[in-house]
């Protein structure tokens, strides 16, 4: 199954509400209260909530999405908190990665097909600094048959061993399968199964 792409995730941002709400993820938020500011990479970051974090946190905040919608959205909400994020709008394998950039990059929520991941995951990795902060909290195959968020489908789901492959040429020092309670809008509501990474770069 390939990624959903631009007019999918138009179509569920063209409410005026915000479809995952206003607050940051709390796996990201609390990670990166742990890292000083820098530069950072949000891929697949949607309606902003977690790059306006960021920003008021001190990060300078570059965002890339499949969607027009999200990032009208995004950018409104970086105003109303007087913060500046810079957004791009692409397929995410056709983006242009920046290498040996960021401080931190982090993907949350963003489930990609084998073949995005295999272009995206690699690109992620050199775009980052040495010593940069991968943060990573995505829906474990174990979600498959909830109804509580993700897409239904095991291919874009994770396991643990999907992600030690991916990331083996960096420093994991964190890797965990864990079930948890979201309120994160209508579509992330409920007990979940996520899986958590922090890995470094060497």
């Amino acid at each position: 199954m390939k990624s959903y792409g631009g007019k999918f995730w138009d179509k569920r941002y063209s409410s005026t509400e915000f479809v995952y709400g206003r607050e940051p993820n709390i796996f990201f938020k609390e990670e990166l209260l742990k890292l000083t500011p820098g530069k950072l990479l949000m891929i697949g970051e949607g309606e902003g909530r977690n790059a306006v974090f960021a920003a008021k946190h001190g990060w300078e905040v570059d965002a890339v999405d499949f969607s027009t919608i999200a990032k009208e959205k995004a950018m409104k909400l970086a105003e109303k908190n007087k913060v500046s994020i810079r957004y791009d709008v692409c397929e995410l394998t056709q983006y242009n990665f920046r290498q040996n950039h960021y401080d931190a990059v982090a993907n949350i929520f963003l489930h990609l097909d084998i073949t995005s991941r295999q272009i995206i995951y690699p690109e992620s990795i050199v775009s980052l600094k040495k010593k940069g902060v991968l943060l990573l909290e995505v829906f474990h195959k174990e979600q498959l048959g909830r109804n509580t968020g993700g897409p239904q489908n095991s291919e874009m789901l994770y396991s643990e061993e999907e992600l030690n492959e991916y990331f083996k040429s960096m420093q994991i020092q964190f890797l965990e399968k864990k079930i948890i309670n979201l309120e994160e809008g209508d579509h992330h509501k409920g007990e979940v199964a996520v899986i958590r990474l922090i890995a470094l770069r060497k």
